[in-house]
């Protein structure tokens, strides 16, 4: 479950002296997983495991079923058929269950969703309080780590539309992390933003790996899957068709045809 008021933001499985990631134990288990809206299947009999201090890059054509697939984790979307687990807990409509997931994992998504009528302070301190239980004093004290932690200490007390569109995005990673949770989950975060505001979310989204943080990320950014991730996974039609560790899949070290085709059509970009 998550730590306490104390422990270390983003706190994992951490690098070791080596500098290569550890991965823990499984923490997110799927298990034959389907999804339709309707007539039309997006997510097709889909099993994985990820392992805690995992960064796991899902990438594919649009309607592919990525971000369905993400939804899925911590119940925005239902699934219709499968089970999916996340650190034990079974992800249902249970109201006990479905508290204790969204405590756990925490997501981020291509639109920032700040509060507007709230602070950047405000929009951070508002669910630990709620939720966690913590002081007003608290709250505070562990939003201004975070905000420092993404560079944003001397805005606590502006207002999102005061803030351009990568602040807004780092505020967004920072209110998440304000609950501790183990999982973050992000939706092309970097999608929505201007190409000069991308490089300052994604260094936040590289620090935050290397600091032992299990990572789910659905991008088009092909250099930040090359350079964070410990595994890549092509989805395609509501399936994994393809996964690998980033060297094999960008070497194209492989006979998938989908996956080479891709690649020839977003790296041309």
């Amino acid at each position: 479950m998550p730590g306490d008021a104390g422990a270390g933001v983003g706190a994992g499985a951490g690098v070791d002296v080596a500098g290569v990631r550890e991965r823990g134990a499984p923490l997110i288990e799927v298990s034959h997983v389907s999804k339709s809206f309707g007539d039309h299947q997006v997510i097709r009999d889909v099993s994985a495991t990820f392992c805690a201090g995992e960064v796991a890059v899902i990438v594919g054509a649009s309607g592919s079923g990525k971000s369905t697939f993400l939804r899925m984790l911590n119940r925005l979307e239902r699934h219709d058929a499968g089970r999916i687990l996340i650190d034990g807990i079974e992800v249902s409509d249970e109201r006990q269950k479905l508290d204790a997931l969204r405590q756990e994992v925490g997501m981020v998504f291509q639109q920032f969703n700040l509060f507007s009528h709230l602070s950047v302070l405000d929009n951070l301190t508002l669910a630990p309080r709620r939720i966690r239980g913590l002081s007003r004093q608290e709250a505070n004290e562990r939003a201004m780590a975070l905000l420092t932690r993404v560079g944003l200490e001397a805005h606590a007390h502006k207002f999102p539309h005061a803030l351009s569109g990568g602040q807004q995005q780092r505020v967004a990673i920072a209110r998440a992390l304000a609950m501790q949770p183990r999982v973050m989950l992000f939706d092309e975060p970097t999608s929505a933003l201007d190409p000069e505001m991308v490089k300052e979310v994604l260094d936040v989204m590289r620090q935050l790996a290397d600091s032992g943080m299990t990572m789910l990320v659905v991008t088009h950014e092909m250099g930040f899957a090359r350079e964070v991730a410990d595994r890549v996974m092509f989805f395609d039609e509501g399936r994994i068709a393809f996964e690998a560790s980033p060297e094999e899949f960008f070497a194209c070290r492989h006979d998938n045809a989908r996956v080479k085709a891709f690649l020839s059509r977003v790296m041309s970009h």
